[in-house]
């Protein structure tokens, strides 16, 4: 019997509350972020682009899961045979981009990944669903080869013998955290013009400027 149930692997872009006042501006971005983002226990995870640099000097995006955010850094995990990951150990500085398209927000980051040890990556994979656990062994480049009936039935056969509730981590599983050089929040207004705030790390503090929309 086929299993219509649909997976989820993202939340809405429902997620989050703002500040009351949107003219007020937190001396701390992590504070305002911490309100924007969702709790690090919410299954639903947020769709976050990632943009690295390629060899060839033009940026390369992509979207993926944010993982966790610890209070000072965004985490996020992914295959180590992928092109990001090549292009994050060959230059670390990279930008990422959440939206809220129903409450008309956004937030863009440019910042540091680092590499977090594997037992910090692998706490993250035990939390992931079972789909996505399944996934991160068996997105491959020969399974990329196959038709799709192919890649359903190797998927169904390997699920099949593998039924262990979390599974074992792949070594090919890594994660990095993004330490912010510059945070930068929007806000839409269906009455107004649109406005940014934008933090950039000094030091140990921060550079604080409102920006046009």
């Amino acid at each position: 019997m086929v299993d219509d149930t649909p997976i989820i692997i993202t939340s809405t872009n429902r997620f989050g509350i703002d500040i009351e006042d949107a003219d007020s501006t937190p001396a701390d971005p992590f504070a305002l972020l911490g309100m924007w983002l969702p709790d690090n226990t919410d299954d639903l995870r947020p769709l976050m682009t990632l943009s690295t640099h390629g060899p060839d000097g033009y940026p390369d995006s992509r979207h993926l899961l944010l993982s966790a955010f610890d209070g000072e850094s965004l985490h996020f995990h992914t295959d180590a045979r992928t092109r990001k990951a090549a292009e994050l150990e060959a230059d670390g500085r990279v930008s990422l981009a959440i939206v809220w398209v129903v409450e008309g927000r956004q937030l863009t980051v440019a910042g540091d990944a680092v590499r977090v040890p594997a037992t910090e990556a692998a706490l993250a994979y035990a939390k992931r669903s079972r789909y996505l656990q399944l996934l991160a062994w068996l997105n491959t480049a020969e399974m990329a080869q196959l038709t799709r009936d192919e890649r359903v039935a190797a998927w169904n056969r390997w699920s099949d013998e593998h039924p262990a509730d979390p599974l074992e981590t792949p070594a090919t599983w890594v994660g990095y955290r993004v330490v912010p050089h510059r945070l930068t929040f929007w806000r839409g207004d269906a009455d107004g013009p649109s406005n940014r705030v934008e933090y950039t790390r000094t030091g140990d503090g921060w550079d604080v400027a409102r920006l046009p929309g």
